[in-house]
């Protein structure tokens, strides 16, 4: 199975993560294959020049309360300010969350932008959203809080079809698990993301679709391919859309007994200090992975992680638990980029879908607040240690020119060397261009 569909949890609109894929990424059809989406691929938009040559994009999936982390509000009542001290940075003038000590010592290797605004506060509707840059459309024509994702293609789904592979890996990929509205829309499920659905953090981990069928041998999987090469050859011209197929079928075998692509998954070769360093999280070590999958050739990896939907509680679980997975994840694979070199190559972005509000609910935690995030941008050419944009006193809004999720993906295509303003047409003939709009986000760049 190539694409498996994920968890069946459900976030507090009602929509479970089981119903969210079904409905949510036409990319995620019945039958796809490793064959399938390298026949696909082949018709992929050569390399143009470009600041960045990956993208990993780091999901907060249910909303991080970036009032906690990135934009304090010290001087608000204490209703607003909640419990969290700023501390200083490497970068002088620039104040994070106490709970961020890591990502306080390099500062000046990442952005934050501090003026995203937009004004969807659903969940599964602000992750399409964010995800293709383009409002749900409902299955059932009402605001029944069902997204049809049938049509829009998500990011990464664009860079693949843009981009094309690079090396043995697929170019575009998901773990631990698909990642919702991530799929190919209109585009075809050649361009889904190839979903690694097991989590890095385990000792048993393992990429399932790596493996050869179950009880057949490679001796046996060998006799096999050259059976069908036999066949092949007693066509008058293997050529034609069965001929295609065949070279398809071969460089599916050759991805599942890839050397290179078995190292790029094989985490345990990582020494136990780096592991460490990102953190014994499901966040650390997929942000681990994703660099992993980069340095192999893999064009855009999303990464999605649960459980920041705080509605109840939040200020013991955000300290303990998902600031400082953050904190160790998010410095540790900026560090590791920039000793490597790749740094300057490599696009990271983390966000969710909205943040959270300003005000701390009656149940001690903070809702939905689309109006007002922080996002994190570095490598691929940006800016580093900047802090752009700014939210007024109680973080209700940006104070002027706020940033949309349309400007956030132009950006994002733009130092990836892809046009964002290609129209594709639909199988109806409908345009639809890559970006509905949006600009470089100034300054950033």
């Amino acid at each position: 199975m190539f694409i498996p569909f994920g968890r069946s949890s459900a976030s507090c609109d009602g929509i479970t993560r089981r119903h969210a894929l079904k409905i949510g990424a036409s990319g995620l059809l019945a039958g796809l294959s490793l064959p399938r989406l390298f026949q696909w691929e082949a018709t992929a938009a050569t390399d143009t020049p470009a600041r960045a040559k990956a993208c990993i994009f780091l999901f907060l999936e249910g909303g991080p309360s970036t009032i906690d982390m990135w934009d304090l509000k010290p001087e608000a009542p204490v209703e607003i300010r909640g419990p969290y001290k700023p501390i200083k940075t490497n970068v002088t003038g620039t104040l994070i969350g106490e709970h961020l000590p890591c990502c306080a010592r390099l500062a000046d290797k990442y952005t934050i932008l501090r003026s995203h605004s937009h004004n969807d506060n659903g969940h599964t509707t602000g992750y399409h959203y964010v995800m293709t840059g383009y409002r749900a459309d409902f299955a059932d024509g009402t605001n029944s809080r069902k997204p049809n994702n049938v049509l829009y293609p998500s990011i990464g789904s664009v860079v693949a079809r843009e981009k094309g592979p690079r090396g043995a890996l697929p170019p575009y990929m998901n773990l631990p698990h698909p990642m919702t509205a991530g799929g190919a829309g209109f585009y075809g499920a050649a361009y889904a993301p190839f979903v690694i659905e097991s989590d890095p953090l385990q000792p048993d981990f393992e990429v399932k679709d790596l493996r050869l069928v179950e009880g057949v041998s490679e001796k046996r999987q060998d006799r096999r391919r050259r059976l069908l090469r036999g066949v092949e050859g007693l066509e008058p011209a293997a050529s034609g859309k069965a001929g295609t197929m065949s070279a398809y079928y071969e460089r599916a075998h050759n991805l599942i007994t890839s050397p290179a692509a078995r190292k790029a998954f094989d985490i345990k070769s990582e020494p136990e200090k780096l592991r460490e360093a990102y953190g014994h999280t499901t966040l650390g070590q997929c942000a681990l992975l994703a660099r992993r999958l980069v340095e192999a050739g893999c064009r855009f990896v999303g990464v999605d992680h649960t459980g920041w939907d705080t509605h109840f509680t939040c200020f013991p679980s955000l300290e303990k638990n998902l600031i400082p997975s953050v904190d160790m994840a998010f410095s540790a694979l900026v560090t590791d980029l920039h000793q490597r070199g790749l740094l300057d190559s490599t696009l990271v972005v983390m966000m969710g879908e909205m943040g959270r509000t300003p005000r701390v609910n009656a149940q001690a935690g903070r809702d939905h607040w689309s109006q007002a995030q922080s996002v994190l941008f570095a490598g691929g050419g940006i800016k580093p240690g900047l802090v752009l944009g700014a939210t007024d006193k109680n973080q209700t809004a940006p104070t002027a020119d706020p940033v949309s999720v349309e400007d956030i993906l132009h950006t994002i295509f733009r130092q990836m060397g892809i046009d964002p303003t290609k129209t594709y047409y639909t199988p109806l003939g409908r345009p639809v261009p890559i970006v509905n709009g949006g600009r470089v986000i100034p300054g950033l760049t």
